[in-house]
């Protein structure tokens, strides 16, 4: 049996809530994850909850250790985050990806899947 795939979500933590993009990013990511996993691919899934002073990594994902962006050939950015800045009591700025010359905010269901089968080739397997 091959081994999982070690995927880590990071984001921002305020008494059990986070803010929108990380919110959806997770939702999607879970999705994905689960779309995988019933064509049997493995994962290990670990959420990294983030207090403010760690907010410069909130709506990471690390995939066997890479980032997201990484595996993509993509770049990480910032951009203000009304949600976040609801949560803090201050105005604050969340990751972004840009990727294909687009700026994510959240990370959407294509991109998770286009991180996932980097991963899986790195290993030398062709995504189901």
């Amino acid at each position: 049996m091959a081994a999982p795939i070690r995927v880590e979500w990071r984001h921002y933590d305020k008494a059990g809530a986070t803010c929108d993009r990380c919110g959806d990013t997770g939702a999607n990511l879970k999705q994905v994850l689960s779309d995988y996993a019933a064509q049997g691919v493995l994962f290990e899934l670990q959420e990294t909850l983030l207090d403010e002073d760690r907010i410069n990594e909130s709506n990471l994902v690390l995939i066997n250790g890479i980032p997201l962006e990484e595996l993509l050939a993509a770049t990480s950015g910032v951009s203000d985050c009304p949600s976040c800045s609801c949560l803090t009591g201050s105005d604050t700025s969340c990751r972004t990806v840009q990727c294909g010359g687009s700026v994510y905010e959240e990370l959407t269901p294509e991109l998770l899947r286009k991180g996932i089968e980097a991963a899986l080739r790195q290993r030398g397997v062709t995504a189901p």
